[in-house]
């Protein structure tokens, strides 16, 4: 092969290869650094950009968007002396590619270190139920720590979250007893109170069912007697008003004869000494209203009623009879008692000193 022809490809190809260096394009949210003989010169911008082969040293690109490192749990000290985990997420963003890539050699490292140190000061100041409490104020301590120190690195902390605090087992197991006697205790109180309420609201339902209950029978009583005393109003006048005549009256004691006998208790008969001139009265009443020649044929058909009251009058009269004559062997007594005063003064008659005895 003709050594001029080997010599001008190699030229075409160093001459391609040199253009291909002098070129850099660069994404956006991109950055590159770039050093002339070993120093800083300048940082390439996103799009097409120009450099010096061989003599400009273009450094990998540097991600300007926000980034988020998750830690592995740190272990950290209470003020109380327990030990727990604690997990931690930061957000941040580079916002000097030259200070992140000269001021600092590893900033993911530096920040991953300052977060545990910062995070172990802050929590050692705090007690275990203050530190599960008060995530907010932790965050925006760690945020305020890290911007401060980070701010020379050329990064900016976005903000600091704590994913999770993990105590030791058996405070655990402690904590998830203290919440269930806490549940449990709340559940007996609502349970103390639902009761009493229900014995409040059920003594004051007898409550008022009992003074209502008391005011129904209280009218009931009062309209009860209101409407005896008009009834008894009533009869009065009534009495008064027709004047009944002594045959009326002795028709009256013969109704509350049968009255005497009921009940199958009664051995002991009281009848009063006026029901003797009560039965003559209606029995006068009766004998004097026929003739005495009359017969049975004779006389007019009567009606039930009247034959009811001449044999109530009969049975009467025998009655009498027979508790006159002091038969003391029958099952029954009658005793003619001493008279009391009959309404009726034309029947009122004096007892004698023998009826008294």
């Amino acid at each position: 092969m003709d050594p001029l022809l080997l010599v001008g490809v190699f030229v075409i190809l160093f001459a391609v290869i040199t253009l291909l260096k002098a070129v850099r394009i660069v994404p956006q949210a991109r950055a590159r650094n770039v050093e002339r003989l070993g120093r800083y010169h300048r940082t390439l911008k996103p799009g097409l950009n120009f450099v010096i082969p061989y003599i400009d040293r273009v450094y990998p690109m540097i991600d300007l968007r926000e980034q988020v490192v998750s830690f592995r749990p740190q272990p950290v000290i209470t003020e109380d002396n327990l030990v727990v985990e604690i997990d931690t997420v930061l957000y941040f963003q580079v916002t000097d590619p030259r200070a992140a890539a000269y001021e600092i050699a590893n900033y993911i490292q530096a920040v991953e270190q300052l977060t545990v140190t910062t995070l172990r000061n802050v929590v050692g100041s705090m007690d275990l139920e203050k530190t599960l409490t008060s995530r907010d104020t932790i965050n925006s301590q760690l945020r305020g720590v890290l911007d401060e120190a980070t701010g020379k690195w050329g990064i900016r902390v976005n903000r600091v979250e704590i994913k999770a605090i993990d105590p030791p087992k058996t405070i655990k197991d402690a904590m998830e007893k203290q919440m269930r006697a806490e549940r449990d205790k709340r559940a007996a109180i609502l349970t103390a109170e639902g009761q009493r309420q229900s014995q409040i609201l059920t003594a004051e339902g007898d409550k008022q069912s009992r003074i209502l209950r008391a005011e129904g029978q209280r009218t009931a009583a009062i309209l009860e007697a209101e409407g005896q005393s008009r009834a008894i109003d009533q009869v009065f006048q009534a009495v008064h008003r027709n004047d009944p005549d002594p045959k009326l009256l002795a028709y009256q004691y013969l109704q509350v004869l049968p009255q005497l006998a009921q009940g199958s208790g009664n051995t002991f008969w009281v009848i009063p000494s006026e029901v003797t001139s009560a039965l003559q009265g209606v029995s006068k009443a009766f004998t004097e209203a026929l003739p005495r020649t009359a017969t049975r044929e004779d006389l007019p058909e009567t009606s039930a009623a009247d034959e009811e009251l001449a044999k109530a009058a009969e049975a009467a009269a025998e009655a009498v009879a027979d508790a006159q004559e002091g038969d003391s062997t029958g099952p029954r007594q009658l005793t003619q008692s001493v008279p009391e005063p009959s309404p009726l003064g034309d029947l009122d008659k004096q007892p004698t000193e023998t009826e008294r005895r």
